[in-house]
């Protein structure tokens, strides 16, 4: 319950400076996103090393490895690319930051939204973990704000419905 407490005091003290006030995603998102990598790569390193071994010798089988290389090339990089993403609620838009590489920041003002969505997969439900869909009128602008904390989802689902209401309304 604290946490939530300090990071409404948080974001208060951010909105009164003017300054977005950052929120990163939950360390789960990076654990499914991890197991989610051994497994199927670990299958894949199997099923190639015994292809490969059965139909065309033992030599071939080591190119099994390849699948291992992609896993250790791609755990630092999940890292990466899970701290890259943050949201902030700002007065009138919402910002969500992602991207490593190709660094993308997309804002999306309240009285453009039209549908705010929560949603989780069965695994992402297994996780704890669920996602924020926005839709606004233009394609180009929805959004989208993966695994979060299913409270945090629903608190900021209703907030940014509240939002989206009084700001169409003209309020």
């Amino acid at each position: 319950m604290e946490t939530g407490t300090s990071e409404n005091a948080g974001r208060t003290a951010g909105q009164a400076t003017g300054e977005p006030v950052w929120i990163g995603l939950p360390p789960g998102l990076l654990r499914m996103r991890r197991l989610l990598l051994v497994v199927w790569l670990g299958l894949l390193t199997v099923g190639t090393g015994l292809l490969l071994g059965l139909l065309a010798g033992p030599g071939w089988a080591a190119f099994a490895l390849l699948p291992l290389a992609v896993l250790l090339w791609g755990w630092p990089m999940l890292g990466r690319n899970w701290r890259s993403w943050r949201y902030a609620e700002r007065a009138d838009d919402l910002l969500i930051s992602r991207g490593v590489l190709w660094q993308e920041e997309t804002v999306v003002p309240y009285g453009r939204m039209q549908l705010v969505e929560v949603t989780s997969g069965p695994v992402e439900r297994h996780f704890g973990l669920a996602s924020v869909q926005l839709h606004t009128a233009a394609a180009a602008t929805d959004a989208r704000i993966p695994g979060l904390d299913p409270a945090e989802a629903e608190r900021l689902r209703d907030r940014l419905t509240e939002l989206g209401e009084a700001r169409s309304a003209g309020l």
